[in-house]
């Protein structure tokens, strides 16, 4: 099958890895309208593909994504101007939806994790697109900021919800009022990024670690496990937790994956799962009402 052609993107799968490079690198791979809509439209691609385990995002050349394209001047932000960046993006009454938002939540539900190798800036959209990724590995010279306070707006790309969960409440705070631009060695300090890489040897890291979840892990519970950890982020008791972990040990205890894990161990042999995200993928989310257990 021929990869599917993007304006704004790169896209590629090799060995179970797909990787999607922001492609606009004569403008530091800056967010536009038609990149909010192909990214959406790649995850589902990744989504809906049972050869791709694992999704690794980076940037072309120089930067990761500078933020929004601003080539439209003092008005880029204003949904009252027909050139406005995301004037295209959706309406729910009297509100358009935030662009980046719409890119992040769609991430958010991803059936395949996400690395994310920062190879460069990643100021504004570009850096908030991040947070729902699962882990983040950057370049020696990569930077990031929050810029929105020095640009006249807010912090966008619901990162008022993924920022205080990622790097704690104190840090997000800091980050958001200053609005300054640090660099990677912050970033690996405060708990944003998890390791730091010369430029040459991120992306070879970012796909060894996408290497040791794809030969060793079964597809399903990699995805249900995204879901579990994301989702019970914003639960109220671990009893939601208790009523998903069962639904989900319930379902896979009594697949094929769940006897090939063990007999591929007892065996020391490399598992070989037979599931697939496509067909196989229960779903642990129904409320139960009255709890059993209590």
């Amino acid at each position: 099958m021929a990869a599917p052609s993007f304006e704004t993107l790169l896209y590629a799968v090799e060995d179970g890895i797909a990787t999607i490079t922001l492609n606009r690198p004569e403008k530091l791979n800056a967010f536009t309208a038609r990149m909010m809509k192909e990214l959406i439209d790649v995850f589902d691609l990744t989504d809906n593909d049972d050869a791709v385990r694992v999704v690794i995002v980076t940037g072309a050349g120089r930067a990761f994504c500078a933020g929004a394209d601003l080539s439209g001047g003092g008005a880029t932000f204003d949904r009252t101007n027909p050139q406005a960046l995301e004037r295209e993006e959706g309406k729910v009454g009297d509100i358009y939806r935030d662009g980046g938002g719409r890119v992040v939540l769609r991430m958010y539900e991803s059936l395949k994790p996400i690395i994310a190798a920062v190879n460069g800036a990643a100021v504004g959209v570009g850096v908030t697109m991040q947070l729902p990724m699962d882990i983040r590995l950057a370049s020696t010279d990569a930077k990031f900021g929050f810029v929105f306070a020095r640009r006249g707006i807010t912090p966008e790309a619901c990162s008022s919800w993924f920022l205080p969960r990622l790097v704690g409440m104190q840090t997000a705070l800091e980050w958001c009022f200053t609005g300054r631009v640090f660099g990677a060695q912050e970033a690996h300090e405060r708990g944003l990024v998890r390791s730091l890489h010369a430029p040459e040897d991120l992306l070879p890291a970012a796909r060894a670690l996408a290497r040791e979840i794809a030969d060793n892990t079964a597809p399903v519970s990699v995805a249900l496990s995204r879901q579990l950890l994301w989702r019970m982020a914003g639960a109220d008791h671990p009893m939601e937790a208790h009523k998903a972990d069962s639904r989900a040990i319930q379902s896979r205890g009594a697949a094929g994956d769940a006897k090939e894990g063990v007999s591929s161990f007892l065996e020391k042999r490399a598992p070989v799962y037979p599931d697939k995200v496509s067909a196989d993928l229960p779903d642990i989310w129904p409320a139960w009402g009255e709890h059993p257990f209590k």
